[in-house]
Order: structure tokens, then C-alpha cells, then sequence
């Protein structure tokens, strides 16, 4: 039975998102206006997306945040 390689990150998600997101629109800069080129910078802006919502979430966990459902089905902070 083969076992999971794991590797210990150095790097925190966030962080790991944000570099991802700085490379792929450097790469985009290189290019000439295209779908390629908008191509990587959906997919930057998808990593800092990523990154700002993880951020959020951890930072929402630290302080002890809950949400809870109201009548009419929207999220909503509760205690």
C-alpha cells in the first residue's frame, strides 16, 4: 500500500495564494493582450480571492465568530 507523501508547509495558505497570484500576473505582463493573458490574471485574481476569504476565515475563528441562519435564510453573524 503506497502512503501519502506529506510535506510541511513553511508557508501559510495566504501567503502561499498571494505569491501564486504576484507570479501568474508577471507572467501576464509578459504577454500581448489575449485570452491567454486574461487567462492568468482571472486565475491571480482567483489566488488573491482565495487568499483575502482564508484570511477572513481564520481570522473570523480567532475571535470566536458564529453564524447562524435568520427566517428569511441569510447569513448572518450571530453569538
Amino acid at each position: 500500500m503506497q502512503h501519502r507523501r506529506r510535506i510541511k508547509q513553511t508557508l501559510s495558505l495566504e501567503e502561499r495564494l498571494a505569491r501564486e497570484a504576484e507570479r501568474l500576473r508577471e507572467q501576464a505582463k509578459k504577454l500581448p493582450h489575449g485570452p491567454e493573458r486574461e487567462t492568468l490574471l482571472r486565475k491571480a485574481r482567483q489566488a488573491e480571492t482565495g487568499s483575502h476569504m482564508s484570511e477572513w476565515l481564520t481570522a473570523a475563528r480567532r475571535t470566536g465568530w458564529k453564524w447562524s441562519v435568520d427566517h428569511d435564510e441569510r447569513a448572518t453573524p450571530g453569538s
